[in-house]
């Protein structure tokens, strides 16, 4: 599993991201960007006078999220299709506490990479510190094109004092191995055997192996309505099969 100090230096490949945070049950989302971390966690700033300080005083919970894309921006192909070049997505969700200046001081004793905080303090002192002290997340790589490697990607789970979150599907017993997921599979994500597998390093969670399943051996976190998973389900064994026409 990622360490805090691999997280934090995936988040800095870019300069800024977005931080969400809820107010009267609206979700409010900011740019900005994290500055260090320790073993307590991960931390940033804001101004006490600014809605994303209530909001983060009054929720005690954020979310963080950047893409860091490796070259270029995204192209289109004859369809209109979106083409992306390979890079990466880093998403967390987590509890945040208020730093007291003195113990932000405490901190920069010991370790200087804490003095442009405390410098920033004495400059705009309506300036105060914030620490991600438990969070989940995920490091989703993506290579949609096959660019550098023959699967589209590669997803890593991560926790800091939370349980690591579970992946979206995955396969039972009731697996007949018919086959059917594995062939409607665009992320080489599928394992056969008794029974078939779901690779969650390799899986974007679409739902196509959930939909096309004859005996619902594939359970979803998140259910769709029956008659909405029996119709794509249709709609994917048509592809396919045309796709073995041509």
């Amino acid at each position: 599993m990622l360490s805090i100090k691999e997280i934090f230096e995936h988040f800095e490949k870019n300069a800024t991201y977005s931080f969400a945070t809820l107010e009267d049950g609206r979700p409010q989302i900011r740019v900005a960007h994290l500055l260090n971390y320790d073993e307590d966690g991960l931390y940033f700033q804001t101004m006490k006078v600014k809605p994303f300080y209530h909001q983060l005083v009054t929720g005690g919970k954020v979310a963080v999220s950047t893409v860091v894309a490796k070259e270029g921006a995204a192209t289109h192909d004859e369809n209109g299709l979106s083409l992306f070049p390979p890079g990466y997505t880093i998403h967390l969700t987590g509890d945040v506490r208020e730093i007291s200046l003195s113990d932000l001081e405490k901190k920069a004793e010991k370790d200087k990479r804490f003095d442009p905080m405390v410098k920033d303090i004495e400059r705009y002192p309506t300036m105060t510190t914030f620490v991600i002290y438990k969070f989940s997340g995920e490091l989703y790589d993506y290579d949609f094109e096959f660019i550098n490697r023959n699967h589209k990607l590669e997803r890593e789970r991560f926790s800091y004092g939370l349980p690591i979150q579970d992946p979206g599907f995955h396969i039972t017993d009731k697996c007949i191995e018919c086959g059917l997921c594995y062939k409607v599979c665009s992320f080489s994500a599928i394992v056969p055997g008794k029974p078939y597998k779901i690779n969650s390093v390799r899986c974007d969670e679409c739902g196509s192996c959930y939909s096309v399943c004859p005996v619902k051996a594939v359970v979803a976190k998140s259910e769709m309505k029956e008659e909405d998973r029996k119709e794509a389900g249709r709609k994917l064994i048509a592809m396919y099969m045309n796709s073995k026409k041509k």
